[in-house]
Parts: structure tokens; C-alpha cells; sequence
């Protein structure tokens, strides 16, 4: 059964206070390598969760126009650029995103310088394994030889976004060798999901997790590359291929409550649900886009559901595992603690404004 569209524009506006409202209780401590407070949690921290969160915001923007959502975004990065960027990694690239979608919409002058110089030492400075595939460091930790799923999401599609926007086509270029190389690496071909993780030191992928997560981050990116006016045709079907391996893979593996779980092909980890919004956001996206077919609609709607069952009234997605390194063994997944984030924040925005605009243009035709 379908949501109506007024439980949509409520949790919504939920959402985004829930987002603004989160703050460090100081539950976990994880310092940054260069001796300062790491703060995964907080709305007004330069971070990947926020950077997430912002896109979220930014998306939500797009689509209605809110003069207090453009305020918010543009005051968020007012003050980070008034009080200093943090050093580059690829999860302090992840805000960048918003920024990008934001810049492309308004023109507005404050953003390109930041842009192009975070841009520019992305391309010249950031540490690469074999193959030029972009090494996934942290904040508090170097990563030598490493490819994530979660690079994608946090680096490759700003590279993409921005790089068409500012007519950058290098910047495309090198989106497009991120998702190949990390196609190349990641997505097992005995299944079609996504592997957390490779490293070329000893060549494996690590536990071998097919963790939910990192596969919605694959799912919510690919389509959202789509969006590139420019990206080849050939590299639109062979990551179209790529999509339809893992969903039909996907689909099967859907709890009766519509959620999926933190290791997908595990049934006793537990049911998560920032990877059913990206899950959900997804193949919503792609049925609309006449990429999957009805079950994949279905399927989406059915994610919406399991969405919108753990909002609470505060606007926090609940049984959200908090961020997750790269694990030696599948136990250390399923031992992930439950914390609300500002990623599961955004990919419950996305996937619920995918399904707004669904049922708005249903309720016209």
C-alpha cells in the first residue's frame, strides 16, 4: 500500500529538524589524526554523515524551492568557510556534494573558489591505490592500497556533479574511472551485490561482507551519475548492467516488513534502515526511470513503508547502525550499534522525496 502524500510532506519536514536537532553526546570517542575531536553525529560538523545529510537537504531544496532550506544550507557553509576547512580526505569530501548541487543551481560566487580548489587537490593530491582508484582515508585513519563502496558516494559523484556543472569534463573523466575501477573490485560476480571493501595489499576483500550500506550507497549513486547529461553511453549500460545484477539479487532478500538487513544475505543481522531508504530511493528512481520494472516499484514502495515505520515523531530515523570501517569478520557488522546519523537522516529525505514527486505526478495524470 502506497503512503499518502500529506504523511510524506510531514515526515519530511520532520526529517529536517531531526537532522538540524542531532548532537555528540559523547558516546564515541574517535579522535582525528591530527589530535582533534572527531564528531560523527552533530548537524554542525564537517563531516561524511553530515556531508550526506546536506545532500539530503539540498535535494529536498531542489525540489520545492524553500527559501528557509537554501538559508540553512548557505549559513552551514558560511560558517564552516569563515571558521576553516577541515584537511582532505575522502569522507571530508562528502559535504562538497551538496555544495556542488547547491552552486549549480544559484551561481552564487562564494561557492566556485571552494569548489575548484577542493576539486583540484582532490585530483593532485589524494592518495591513489593501484589502478588510480581513489584510497579510502579517513579523518583518524590512512587506508593504504583500500577501495570502499563508500568512496563513490562520498567523492566520485561530486567529482561527476561538479565537473558537469562548471564544464569540467576531466572532473567527469575521473568520476567515471572511480566507478569502474570500484566496479571492477567491489561487485561480486557470483551474486551481483557489492563486497564493503578491497585491498590490494594481499589482493581480497577483506570479510567478504556484503554489507547493506555500502550496496545502497551503489545502488542511490549509480542513478544518481545518471544524472550526468554527459556520461558516455557505453559507460550508462555497462553501469546499468552492473544495477540490474545487484537488484535482482536485492529483491529476494527483502524482509517481510519491507527493510532489509546490515548484511544482506545473513538472517541473523539485524533489519537496518539508512540502507532501506537508499535501497528504497533507488529502485523507486530507477522504475521511474524505466530501468526496473514493477517489482522493482514494488519493492520500493514496500521500503518506503519500512522507512517511514522508523520515524519517530522527534523526525529521527531509528535502527540506523552507526558508521561502519572496514570489518575482519562478518560478526563485527552485526556488532555495528544502532545510532541516529545524519546519513540515515538524508537517505530517508531521498527516498521520501522520490516518492512525493512519484505520487504528486500519479495524482495529475
Amino acid at each position: 500500500m502506497r503512503p499518502q502524500a500529506d504523511q510524506i510532506r510531514l515526515k519530511l519536514r520532520q526529517l529536517v529538524q531531526g537532522l538540524t536537532d542531532l548532537r555528540h553526546d559523547g558516546q564515541f570517542d574517535e579522535p582525528n589524526l591530527d589530535g582533534t575531536a572527531g564528531d560523527y553525529i552533530s548537524f554542525d560538523s564537517w563531516e561524511w554523515p553530515q556531508g550526506v545529510g546536506l545532500y539530503g537537504l539540498a535535494q529536498l531544496w531542489r525540489r520545492h524551492r524553500d527559501p528557509a532550506l537554501q538559508t540553512l544550507l548557505e549559513s552551514w557553509y558560511a560558517r564552516h568557510l569563515a571558521a576553516g576547512l577541515p584537511g582532505l580526505n575522502i569522507n571530508t569530501t562528502a559535504p562538497m556534494l551538496a555544495l556542488s548541487v547547491l552552486w549549480g543551481e544559484t551561481r552564487d560566487p562564494r561557492w566556485q573558489p571552494v569548489l575548484d580548489e577542493w576539486a583540484n587537490r582532490l585530483m593532485a593530491d589524494a592518495p591513489r591505490t593501484a589502478e588510480g582508484g581513489l584510497q579510502h582515508d579517513v579523518s583518524d585513519k590512512v587506508n593504504p592500497g583500500e577501495l570502499w563502496d563508500d568512496t563513490l558516494f562520498m567523492a566520485g559523484l561530486f567529482l561527476a556533479r561538479y565537473g558537469h556543472a562548471s564544464g569540467q569534463a576531466e572532473l567527469v573523466d575521473e568520476a567515471i574511472r572511480q566507478f569502474l575501477v570500484h566496479a571492477r573490485y567491489l561487485s561480486d560476480p557470483q551474486t551481483g551485490l557489492w563486497f564493503h571493501g578491497w585491498t590490494f595489499d594481499g589482493r581480497h576483500n577483506f570479510a567478504r561482507a556484503r554489507w547493506a550500506r555500502g550496496n545502497a550507497w551503489i545502488t542511490a549513486c549509480i542513478l544518481d551519475l545518471f544524472e550526468v547529461p554527459d556520461l558516455p553511453g557505453s559507460v550508462r549500460l555497462y553501469l546499468t548492467e552492473v544495477l540490474k545484477a545487484q537488484v535482482s539479487a536485492l529483491l529476494p532478500l527483502q524482509t517481510a516488513s519491507g527493510a532489509w538487513r546490515t548484511l544482506l544475505d545473513d538472517p541473523g543481522s539485524y533489519e537496518e534502515i539508512s540502507a532501506t531508504a537508499g535501497f528504497a530511493y533507488g529502485l523507486l528512481k530507477a522504475a521511474r526511470q524505466g530501468i526496473g520494472g514493477p517489482d522493482w516499484a514494488e519493492a520500493g514502495w514496500r521500503g518506503v513503508q519500512a522507512v517511514l515505520a522508523n520515524i519517530d515523531d522527534a523526525g529521527t530515523v531509528q535502527n540506523v547502525s552507526y558508521g561502519t570501517r572496514m570489518g575482519p569478520d562478518l560478526q563485527f557488522y552485526r556488532d555495528i550499534p544502532l545510532q541516529p546519523t545524519g546519513y540515515g537522516q538524508a537517505l530517508a529525505i531521498l527516498c521520501l522525496v522520490e516518492a512525493e514527486g512519484q505520487l504528486a505526478t500519479e495524482k495529475v495524470a
